[in-house]
Parts: structure tokens; C-alpha cells; sequence
């Protein structure tokens, strides 16, 4: 069976300025997103689910989802703040749903195989998608076996401000043990350095990261939805507490329940984390389309 692509595409991008899924930034306007479900294809996986907020999915049928008919089958899904199990409500003044996790939840009536989630706006590149493609190949059917495509800090870095990653520290026969979300990540003065309780500390030049390139199989969904339970127990009522992906990850490592697997990629990130990054990633894009290693258009 082949892997499904689930994108995350319902944040709005607030350091960006804008709904940047939707922003044209390849040759004939393709998104991100695009270039994703390009190599995605490429790669093998056979269906692509998008979970948006439901305030613009006309505009993203539009622009996104009517490009791919005929290429490959499309669902798409919705995240909102009251998009919970039930016996749980959200406080009315909250603003924004929960986060990477509840998002994931939200294909669960829809993926039945082996699914990779990536973001939206993050470019992953094609050696990513081969990797992940072939690891969720050896997945399918089995349970508590997951992966994920780790990438090399120095690729993910932008030229415009500090980042956030997650620090992958693996064991010997590279299954992840932990993963640690760093903050104000950025290469200053030839060291790469992030953020820790308020001070400048150098980061590891050879650390692993995740890009939010995981790999599941479906009874991820079942384990996901009790650790979401158990986080609104706690905080329910609170205004901006969010319910994180890597967050379920570390509990099932933790209490023995699942491994997973890093498999690194020599891929380079690249994306629009600022609105000062778009005019390099326009440019990049121009550059793969003119050296043919993307069609142009895409689709």
C-alpha cells in the first residue's frame, strides 16, 4: 500500500505576515506546498490529505487542491479550537486551536496506512521524501514502529533571525531517545548559537534536528488522542497552551511503547520562517526550475 502525505496547512504564519501556504513563490506561482506533493508523488506516496481551518478552504480549493485533480486522490480535513474528544470544551476567549498534535488528530478518519506529516511551508527537498517514502514502505502493517527524516542544523538555518528545532539525541542503532525543542537557534560570528534560559549558548554544529518530517502508522492516532485527553485534564482552560507532535513522541519513547527510527537526509531546508526569506526562496526555486530539476509549471 502506498503512504499517505498529510500536510499541516491551518497556522497562519504570524511571524510571516500573511497566510504564507498560500503564497506563490515558484516561477509560475507554485507554493511550497507544491513542490512537497511534487516530490511526494515522485517518491511513491499515493494520497494527500491537507488539514486546514475551515475560515479558508474555498480559497484553498482554489488556489491549492484543483491543481492536483487527476494527478493524485486529495482529502482535506479541518483544525479548530473546538475540535476536541468529548466532555471537553475550549474557554470561549481562546483565539487559536491546539497545535501540531490536535492537527494530526484531525486525519484520523481518513488514513488508514502508513502517513508521513510534514508543514506546510518548510521544503524539504526530494532526498527527504525517497527516505521517508521507502521507511513507511517497511512500516506497512505493522504498529509502534514509527520514523522520521533528521536534518543537519546547518541546512535548516535562516539568514534572517533564530530558528526553532527539535534536538534529536539518538542511541547507537540511531532510534530516537529524545527530542528537545531549541529556540533562537542562528550562526553568529561562525558559531551556531540558540537561546537558553534567557543566554546565548553554542548549539552542536553536528546536531540532528527535526524539521517536522515524522513518519506514523495509523495506531498513532489512538495514542495521540489519549495524550491529548491527558493534556486537557490539565489545560483545558488556558488561553495558549498547545498540544504538540514531538510531545506525544517523547511520552511513547519514554514509556517503552513505540520506537522510531531517524533516518538522516543530506537534503537543504529552505522556507519563508520571515518575511525576509521570501526573496531567496523565490530565487532558489527559479534556479531549480532553469537547471531542470523541477518541471515548470509543476503540475
Amino acid at each position: 500500500m502506498k503512504p499517505t502525505l498529510f500536510i499541516l496547512a491551518a497556522g497562519m504564519g504570524s511571524r510571516y505576515g500573511g497566510l504564507k501556504q498560500l503564497d506563490g513563490v515558484g516561477p509560475n506561482g507554485e507554493t511550497i506546498m507544491d513542490y512537497s506533493v511534487y516530490d511526494a508523488l515522485k517518491a511513491g506516496f499515493g494520497k494527500i490529505v491537507f488539514v486546514i481551518r475551515k475560515d479558508f478552504e474555498k480559497e484553498f480549493r482554489e488556489k491549492i487542491t484543483s491543481k492536483y485533480e487527476g494527478h493524485v486522490p486529495v482529502e482535506v480535513v479541518f483544525q479548530s479550537i473546538d475540535a476536541l474528544p468529548e466532555g471537553f470544551e475550549a474557554d470561549p476567549e481562546r483565539t487559536k486551536p491546539w497545535g501540531t498534535g490536535q492537527a494530526v488528530l484531525m486525519g484520523k478518519d481518513v488514513i488508514r496506512e502508513p502517513f508521513a506529516v510534514i508543514n506546510a511551508d518548510d521544503y524539504y527537498g526530494s532526498d527527504s521524501f525517497r527516505i521517508l517514502a521507502d521507511a513507511l514502505k517497511e512500516l506497512d502493517g505493522k504498529k509502534n514502529e514509527y520514523c522520521m527524516v533528521g536534518f543537519n542544523i546547518g541546512n535548516t538555518l535562516s539568514e534572517n533571525g533564530g530558528v526553532s528545532r527539535g534536538l534529536c539525541t539518538v542511541d547507537g542503532d540511531g532510534y530516537l531517545t529524545d527530542v528537545t525543542e531549541c529556540h533562537g537557534i542562528e550562526r553568529k560570528d561562525g558559531k551556531i548559537i540558540h537561546i537558553l534560559d534567557g543566554k546565548e549558548e553554542q548549539f552542536p554544529e553536528d546536531a540532528n534536528v527535526s524539521m517536522n518530517l515524522w513518519g506514523f502508522t495509523p495506531d498513532y492516532f489512538d495514542y495521540s488522542e489519549k495524550k491529548f485527553k491527558d493534556f486537557l485534564k490539565e489545560h483545558a482552560k488556558e488561553l495558549k497552551s498547545e498540544f504538540y507532535i514531538p510531545t506525544v513522541v517523547n511520552n511513547l519513547i519514554k514509556s517503552g511503547t513505540i520506537r522510531l527510527k531517524v533516518h538522516p537526509t543530506p537534503s537543504k531546508w529552505f522556507g519563508v520562517t520571515y518575511a525576509a526569506d521570501r526573496p531567496a526562496t523565490v530565487e532558489m526555486f527559479r534556479k531549480l526550475a532553469e537547471e531542470g530539476v523541477y518541471p515548470s509549471p509543476l503540475f
